[in-house]
């Protein structure tokens, strides 16, 4: 016979039941691995989000606040469960199933979202320039978007309903009424959620998050499991739910199994080009895609990080040339060399053409720095012999120095031994993110300074004059209230369109007043020449019309990163990108 809850509290019994001590452990160690489970999943999503769509910050913060607000809108709607019991045990199957589910579904949905147009044109034999685009593609394309943000919503709803249906069950098995049920339950909460964010932080952050996932739904899982095998007289439909659980767990099997790389070729449908590899580190997604050309013409290999493109090896040497070669010209000397960011060589392949005598080089991602030092047994041979050939193995010269470090604070170590260079290179992705925009910050700059060899000089990539110029202008102002001696230049790097960067000097003559005169670079190079250094460094005459109104990058402020927001506001999404990128 079902028991239902009403019953429980009838108190149809002569003696008071007491909540026995070892059904409150058991409910309250659910809650706090529930609360774990419910944190991951917002971190997951957002995550996901970002990684994949653009604008991570904004994902993570928008991915909270829906959940926060769908789980109190889950808490409300828990009252409209009748038993408590039952109710509890859907709730873990729904969660599982949803949470392993929602970023495969998503990634499918996005990937056919951007194959429709090539799968329409093939079918109609349309050319290449009119592919179909707007209509309900557009929308559907456009909608795609928020699906993180959906399953983050209906996620949000079923995990809002976990605290209230956990307090009913609790009082029910007593009698008499709990002074402290719910204070008990939300400390079970905190601590759990807290538990969870830990897991995220040292565990999860580092494996791919499709299996992340799996493995998150599989503790909502065991969780039903427990909970159906303790109370299986107090829930209705208890075989039915139990086989639910037991499908479910061949589901996650699955899942964690295969999951992972049908994700990664669903969010491979969003190149253009072949993706050959992909890998997901601490701190970012990077893709390596080919493209063959046929006729005994080298392919093309490019590198995307977190879904927008670093570099193409069909033109990375215009971009490292001029971030490289003018500041060295610029500088007196050349025998120490700091190099922040540029964890994959190329930029230190051209400084060691000026034979330094050391050179440091300090990126944050040791797993990126791996990729482009040694052959990677997962990796394509044909594409690890291709990045240590563009890198001309760089990384491996014996004058090198890599250092392992978030730049912010590893140039603090290097203030504290002493160091001086005589040439500063800072060659780090676009402030798209508030992490990156202390990186581009006056107080950094200043650090920087101290570092710089008086007759030194030093370049920051500043990302496109032409698309971001306020941020590529505000870059310049920073450096200047820093107070170094600022000059700006742009060249067309085909695969980024216009770039720029902004070179300066801490004392003595600048850096455009040190290259006017240069008749042959010190140094030889394909590309590169006097005409085109001295060329760079000219704008359209109204170009800094507006250099008042544009502030300067205060530590803080998050000035620079709202202005680059600003401006890429349209390539945002990833599907736009990749139009333009590839």
């Amino acid at each position: 016979m079902q028991v239902t809850e009403s019953a429980l509290n009838t108190g149809s019994t002569n003696q008071e039941r007491k909540l026995s001590w070892f059904d409150d452990t058991l409910l309250l160690g659910i809650m706090a691995v529930l609360a774990g489970c419910g944190l991951i999943y917002e971190y997951l999503l957002s995550h996901y989000a970002g990684r994949i769509l653009g604008a991570l910050e904004a994902a993570i913060y928008t991915m909270i606040g829906l959940m926060i607000v769908s789980m109190g809108v889950g808490a409300f709607a828990a009252r409209k469960i009748r038993c408590a019991y039952t109710g509890f045990a859907v709730l873990e199957l729904s969660v599982a199933l949803c949470g392993s589910l929602a970023i495969l579904i998503t990634a499918a949905v996005i990937g056919f979202g951007q194959q429709l147009p090539l799968i329409i044109a093939s079918t109609l034999g349309l050319p290449p320039d009119q592919l179909p685009e707007g209509g309900f593609i557009g929308l559907l394309q456009h909608l795609s978007e928020y699906l993180p943000y959906f399953w983050g919503i209906l996620l949000g709803l079923m995990i809002g309903m976990e605290i209230p249906l956990i307090a009913r069950v609790r009082q029910s098995l007593c009698d008499e009424h709990l002074m402290h049920n719910a204070g008990t339950i939300y400390g079970a909460d905190y601590i759990g959620a807290g538990i969870g964010a830990a897991i995220w932080v040292t565990f999860m952050l580092a494996i791919d998050i499709q299996l992340a996932a799996a493995l998150t739904a599989s503790f909502n899982l065991l969780a039903g499991f427990i909970f159906i095998w303790r109370f299986w007289d107090r829930i209705k439909f208890v075989k039915v739910l139990l086989v639910g659980h037991f499908i479910a767990s061949g589901i996650l099997l699955l899942l964690a199994w295969h999951g992972p790389g049908w994700e990664q070729n669903f969010n491979n449908l969003l190149y253009k080009d072949q993706v050959i590899y992909a890998k997901s580190t601490r701190f970012q997604q990077l893709t390596f895609t080919e493209r063959l050309r046929g006729s005994g013409i080298d392919p093309v290999y490019s590198l995307y990080i977190n879904g927008r493109l670093q570099f193409s090896s069909i033109d990375e040497h215009i971009y490292h040339a001029f971030l490289v070669h003018p500041t060295m010209e610029a500088a007196a000397r050349h025998d120490k060399v700091l190099i922040i960011g540029g964890g994959d060589g190329l930029g230190l392949k051209q400084v060691l053409k000026w034979q330094p005598k050391h050179v440091t080089l300090m990126d944050l991602d040791k797993d990126l720095l791996a990729l482009f030092t040694s052959h990677d047994a997962d990796m394509p041979k044909r594409l690890s012999q291709t990045l240590l050939k563009l890198n001309g193995d760089s990384l491996n010269d014996p004058r090198v120095e890599v250092l392992v470090d978030d730049a912010f604070n590893g140039v603090d170590k290097l203030l504290k031994k002493g160091e001086k260079y005589d040439v500063i290179i800072v060659d780090l992705p676009d402030p798209s993110h508030p992490d990156l925009n202390k990186l581009y910050s006056d107080l950094f700059y200043k650090k920087l300074k101290e570092l710089l060899s008086a007759d030194g000089a030093l370049t920051v990539q500043s990302t496109s004059p032409y698309h971001a110029p306020k941020a590529f202008i505000s870059v310049g102002k920073t450096l200047a209230l820093a107070g170094f001696d600022v000059s700006q230049y742009h060249h067309n790097v085909p695969s980024f369109g216009e770039w720029g960067w902004s070179i300066a000097t801490a004392s003595g003559k600048n850096a455009k007043a040190r290259l006017s005169n240069i008749k042959q670079l010190s140094i030889t190079d394909d590309w590169l020449t006097p005409g085109l250094i001295k060329g760079a460094f000219e704008f359209p005459g109204n170009f800094y019309k507006d250099i008042d109104k544009i502030q300067a990058n205060r530590i803080g402020s998050m000035q620079l990163y709202q202005y680059h927001q600003q401006a890429w506001d349209e390539n945002q999404g990833v599907m736009i990108f990749f139009k333009n990128s590839t």
